[in-house]
């Protein structure tokens, strides 16, 4: 039997926050570092979800991670 992961750009970010707050992970490494973290099977998964939200592995997990907020002035 294949078990199929589902991972949703939220809980790859919430998974990220943690590691840089454990200090597993710097904010200025790129996102292709995270693959340590996450294991082979299921890299491909959160792979596949970060670029149908247009990031790319090059970029910096601090992109990621990161949140702004607009207000309308």
């Amino acid at each position: 039997m294949i078990t199929q992961f589902v991972y949703s750009l939220k809980m790859i970010q919430d998974e990220v926050r943690q590691l840089v707050e454990k200090g597993s992970i710097s904010r200025q490494q790129h996102i292709y570092s995270l693959c340590k973290y996450i294991p082979p099977r299921e890299w491909v998964c959160v792979e596949s979800e970060l670029e149908k939200a247009d990031y790319l592995l090059r970029d910096r997990v601090g992109e990621l991670i990161s949140v702004e907020t607009w207000n309308n002035d």
